[in-house]
């Protein structure tokens, strides 16, 4: 089998000599140039087998450069990787044909990985989208590496017209990532219908989803066209799906088993061409096990399952939310705003029940109710010991309830793995996740005193010394009150 030929371009001299050793070591012949120029010329003579390449190179970017590969060498797998790790990065790697997009930094094992699949690879399709028909950038915000590999998943999803059951707590935006399946999707210029389960009347959900006939109950004077109707040819949005009633799951059932469905009160089968993405906060498969949801609909739901991270798992993340929360607030009239870092620092020491909405609120309040132009820890730690009650004290009083929470909590999260186990750790991050809110609240309540607080939770001063320098929490002290 002849030896594969590597096309790498970075314009960061130590990067490319890296991945040259790397990929060198792997048995690829490596050829490395920092411009897209050169890289073009030994695409165009028919150099190399695939492509890795950075996004922005000193003479231009290299998405510009994707079309013309497909177009030329269609079977041409090509890699990109950027340091600007955005959702419109990751979309537009797979709008513009890429095999793959690399956020930095990244392990070497997995771009060896990328590449011995690639190249292991037959042709391939590739679906081209016009960058053009989509918006600049959409509202999901984050550089953490959990939301790296949601902006890898949505990326390629778009791509496709599968199912897709989207899990997480309430506020984590899953609405948000819906609505990015769709707008950048093949489904585009069809409408997007969403609608929220749990906001409507149980006894309303199958007129208010397949429409009725006229006379087909009281106060129906006219006919109705359901969402379903509505969402013809675009994507019907279904969210908080585990609080559907029984007798609409089996109508639904039916519309993703045979495409059609009947109105209430009507006779004739409706064809339907419809893209579904249900979302839920709930454990569905204790949903199941409770004779809540049925389990056929709950497998033809989740094709493709997306576990959205709460914040807590993605407090590095919380700069940049604060900073679009902040300008999006002056874009609607309220005061501009600055954060110092000792607020942002107290920001992340918070538990954050509410997840991303609750931050949203947040920034929101601070900058229509206080006067001054920087948000100092002082403003952050009076508002959130003002509306954050679930962080602190409740969940030290409410101590019978913590089995509980733990057993749900889990549940949740092994849920959204599927049938896949969760990356190792697990132990340590739950302990993190249990003890950061028990140690924030604890020196809240004593003032910053760690020799109090310690006293509280019955360890050694030493001991709660070290968890706070581990687990990053900041101690502020309480203002006095005069």
């Amino acid at each position: 089998m002849a030896v594969k030929t590597v096309l790498l371009a970075d314009d960061d001299t130590a990067i490319r000599t890296v991945l040259n050793q790397a990929l060198g070591r792997a048995g690829y012949i490596v050829r490395s140039t920092g411009n897209v120029a050169t890289l073009w010329r030994w695409v165009a003579e028919g150099q190399g087998d695939m492509v890795v390449s950075d996004v922005m190179l000193p003479d231009g970017n290299a998405f510009d450069l994707l079309p013309r590969i497909k177009k030329l060498r269609p079977e041409m797998p090509v890699v990109m990787m950027s340091a600007k790790n955005t959702i419109m990065t990751a979309i537009t790697a797979a709008e513009r044909g890429a095999y793959e997009y690399l956020p930095k930094p990244f392990d070497l094992n997995e771009l060896l990985s990328v590449v011995g699949r690639a190249l292991d690879q037959s042709k391939r399709k590739t679906v081209m989208i016009d960058p053009g028909a989509a918006a600049e950038k959409l509202p999901i915000i984050g550089r953490s590496q959990a939301m790296q590999e949601i902006y890898r998943i949505i990326a390629r999803l778009t791509q496709t017209d599968l199912t897709v059951m989207i899990m997480g707590e309430s506020g984590t935006g899953k609405e948000l990532v819906a609505r990015a399946l769709h707008d950048y999707g093949r489904r585009r210029k069809g409408p997007f219908v969403a609608v929220n389960m749990a906001a409507i009347p149980r006894e309303l959900i199958e007129s208010d989803l397949f429409g009725h006939e006229k006379g087909a109950f009281t106060g129906a004077m006219t006919r109705y066209a359901g969402r379903f109707e509505q969402a013809q040819g675009g994507t019907l949005f279904l969210d908080e799906i585990g609080d559907m009633p029984m007798e609409a799951q089996t109508r639904l059932l039916r519309v993703l088993q045979q495409g059609e469905f009947t109105t209430v009160g009507g006779t004739t089968a409706i064809k339907v061409n419809v893209r579904i993405i249900a979302a839920t906060h709930r454990d569905l498969r204790n949903q199941i096990a409770q004779g809540l949801f049925r389990e056929d609909l709950y497998f033809r739901l989740n094709v493709v399952p997306v576990r959205l991270p709460p914040l807590r798992e993605r407090l590095e993340d919380i700069p940049d939310l604060v900073q679009h929360f902040l300008t999006t607030a002056e874009q609607q009239g309220l005061p501009a705003k600055q954060i110092e870092p000792e607020a942002v620092e107290r920001l992340k020491a918070h538990r954050w029940p509410g997840n991303i909405r609750e931050l949203e609120n947040l920034m929101r309040r601070i900058s229509a109710i206080y006067v001054d132009e920087e948000i100092t820890a002082r403003i952050v730690n009076q508002e959130l010991l003002d509306g954050a009650e679930p962080q602190t004290a409740s969940h030290m009083r409410d101590a019978a309830s913590l089995p509980e929470y733990v057993e749900n909590h889990l549940s949740g999260y092994f849920a959204g793995f599927g049938n896949a186990l969760p990356p190792p750790g697990l132990y340590n991050r739950f302990l993190a996740e249990v003890e950061t809110p028990l140690i924030s609240a604890s020196l809240a309540a004593t003032n910053g005193n760690q020799i109090r607080a310690a006293e509280l939770l019955g360890i050694n001063r030493n001991t709660l010394r070290k968890k706070i320098r581990d687990y990053g929490i900041t101690v502020i002290r309480a203002p006095s009150v005069r």
